[in-house]
């Protein structure tokens, strides 16, 4: 039975053969966020451009203390001649572990939806926190190359909403404004908050990026 995790849920522990050896995966956290990501199986269209464009941003990532961990169900063995061909054909090399997986751990994270296949995941995306739980999940259709871009986007919201009280509106990026949660009244936003900020309306009171 394919498992079915939420955000807010703890992130499953396990250990896994993987391109950069065996690897326990909250040992693999260790303190940091992190991003596990599946593919369908080796020597996929869709996942090579993923895999060559998610190794591309390796300095965003290490900017931002994120991990990033991929997953296809296929064998050790194949790894190393698809990762050979990602390089010459997306210009850069993986530069994260990809884990080798006999199904336990995309069925683990519910990344098998038995409606489209009994075997290949679809293409979903867990974001995880620190604290090893579940901050984000995104599925798309095998079919559909996801967008890492917005993937890096997110995870700068969900840094800046961890440690502020604020949520980021609609097309938000890092260094716009930013709106007060609801739950911070007036009186405590003008301490958190002292140079002031725009009140739209009682309930949408914009202000500057903290720390910006």
């Amino acid at each position: 039975m394919t498992n079915v995790l939420l955000i807010g849920d703890d992130a499953p522990n396990f250990t896994a053969q993987t391109t950069e050896g065996e690897i326990t995966f909250h040992d693999y956290i260790d303190g940091s966020w992190a991003v596990l990501f599946s593919h369908p199986k080796n020597y996929t269209p869709v996942c090579t451009t993923e895999l060559g464009y998610t190794a591309k941003l390796k300095d965003e990532f290490t900017k931002r203390g994120v991990k990033v961990m991929g997953l296809s169900v296929d064998e050790l063995e194949n790894h190393d001649g698809w990762l050979d061909d990602i390089k010459q054909t997306q210009g850069s090399a993986v530069n994260f572990p990809l884990i080798a997986d006999d199904g336990t751990v995309a069925r683990l994270y519910g990344m098998i939806h038995p409606n489209a296949s009994d075997t290949m995941t679809v293409r979903s995306v867990y974001v995880i926190g620190p604290d090893k739980k579940v901050k984000l999940k995104l599925e798309y259709p095998a079919s559909t190359g996801r967008n890492f871009d917005e993937i890096i986007r997110v995870i700068d919201s969900l840094q800046l909403t961890a440690n502020h009280s604020v949520a980021t509106p609609v097309n938000w990026k890092d260094g716009e404004d930013v709106i007060i949660v609801p739950a911070v009244s007036d009186e405590a936003a003008k301490e958190k908050f002292p140079e002031g900020w725009t009140t739209v309306r009682p309930y949408l009171r914009v202000v500057p990026q903290p720390g910006k």
